[in-house]
């Protein structure tokens, strides 16, 4: 835990470059067409003045307000639209985290820290206190007019919950001990969640090619991880429709080639299957054994459409015989009301198809509601085709619920605290519902340490 809260220490601190005021977009940044290269310094930034005589400002100098527009990683979007791995958000997404320079070096910092009292009812269920989040540091450069290098490390403290991982009714997939499959619990996610670089090449202003490399990291497959998605970064736990949806966030061994047209993004993965093992502090060998292919389109800065099917050969570790396709679709909507009230929402829907013969569906439909700074609402339902929840492999359609809130109160000019609760309600068939009780549901407390 010592050596987590170190990092995070480090990636927030102002050692790496003194601070660029302006540099958190604003929430119709994405209204704002993306600049043309001014010939000048990077491209794709805007800096006002800065080739007048006698205005070489030294790069460590902070920058004046709203003075640099910063493109995408991989074309010339507004850098809004970047979410996990090579996913893509809508354009009016808010892009939380500490803009830095350090010579030709743009640094961005951020970092989440959640403290979770977890109670699951029922026979099924159990308490437990837990530790979740993450912590994640970028850095870009530019070279020549067209070229761009975005390096990425993310860790998380997960692992230090140890391997049974954290009470979740309904939650199924992967194992935390090597030794069982986990059933009605949410495993922990490994120490390095991604360590990743990427290669973007312009053509022109609406056309480019990158490839993306990660050890770990994401292919393209499904939505935005549930930690990084717009409309359910502020639900401290995971769907239990992970596994049909996003459950490929971390993977060690990815290489990713796309294009980007305008608002049309298509991209392809090579990447490893088998999901990490229980030993969540090393690297797992990389076998680049599946594929999976996508295309995401943003028709204008509200809405961030993908569709994606990936080969995941041989996922999970207690069942390597067994293979799956996976298809997924998602929507993903955002609308700013003022400066300090928005809505985000996601509609997604995964099948996995499995080569004993399985074919389950799952979708999920979140929101978060912000009526006033530093309030959050937020909503989650899912339903899905489980074949482990009963011991006989039968497969059950259950569902979950959820409502809750977090309130944060600043207490740094880049830091909050904030407070708040939520409550599941879980569906069972009632052929199983002795196993869970009359009225399976979960509650959790949780207190959020940020540093943005």
């Amino acid at each position: 835990m010592k050596r987590f809260l170190l990092l995070t220490c480090l990636l927030a601190s102002p050692a790496f470059g003194e601070e660029m005021p302006g540099m958190t977009m604003p929430k119709d940044q994405g209204t704002n067409p993306a600049p043309q290269p001014n010939g000048h310094g990077m491209p794709g930034m805007d800096m006002p003045g800065m080739n007048m005589p006698g205005m070489n400002m030294p790069m460590h100098q902070a920058m004046p307000e709203h003075a640099m527009t910063m493109t995408g990683a991989l074309g010339r979007y507004p850098m809004t639209r970047d979410a996990s791995g090579t996913s893509w958000q809508p354009d009016l997404a808010q892009h939380n985290g500490l803009h830095l320079m350090a010579g030709d070096w743009m640094l961005m910092a951020h970092a989440v820290l959640w403290g979770i009292y977890d109670s699951q009812g029922g026979p099924r269920g159990g308490d437990m206190p837990f530790l979740a989040g993450m912590a994640m540091g970028m850095a870009r450069r530019q070279f020549g007019a067209d070229d761009t290098l975005s390096l990425r490390a993310m860790l998380s403290p997960d692992a230090f919950m140890g391997r049974r991982g954290y009470p979740l009714l309904l939650a199924t997939g992967e194992t935390a001990n090597g030794v069982t499959p986990l059933v009605d619990r949410q495993h922990p996610h490994d120490l390095f969640m991604e360590l990743s670089g990427t290669y973007a090449h312009a053509f022109s202003r609406d056309d480019s090619v990158f490839l993306y490399a990660g050890y770990p990291g994401e292919p393209a497959l499904g939505p935005p991880a549930f930690m990084h998605r717009v409309s359910g970064m502020d639900i401290p736990f995971a769907p239990i429709t992970h596994h049909w949806l996003d459950s490929t966030h971390i993977t060690f061994g990815v290489v990713t080639a796309g294009y980007v047209h305008g608002d049309w993004k298509l991209e392809v993965s090579q990447f490893t299957g088998r999901e990490p093992d229980q030993n969540r502090f090393d690297f797992d060998g990389a076998r680049f054994d599946s594929t999976s292919v996508r295309a995401s389109f943003n028709p204008d800065p509200h809405w961030s459409l993908q569709v994606s099917w990936g080969f995941l050969k041989s996922p999970e570790q207690l069942e390597p015989a067994v293979n799956e396709n996976r298809v997924t679709t998602s929507a993903t909507y955002v609308t700013a009301f003022d400066d300090a009230s928005s809505l985000a929402a996601t509609l997604a829907w995964g099948l996995k198809d499995l080569s004993d013969g399985h074919r389950l569906n799952g979708v999920l439909l979140e929101s978060e509601y912000k009526p006033a700074e530093n309030w959050t609402a937020f909503a989650r339902a899912e339903w899905e085709q489980n074949a482990e929840i009963d011991a006989a492999g039968t497969v059950r359609g259950v569902a979950a619920l959820t409502f809750g809130g977090i309130h944060d109160w600043p207490v740094a000019d880049h830091a909050k605290i904030g407070l708040g609760a939520s409550y599941t309600f879980d569906f069972v068939p009632s052929t199983v519902v002795q196993g869970y009780g009359s009225s399976p549901g979960g509650a959790m407390a949780f207190v959020r340490l940020a540093l943005e």
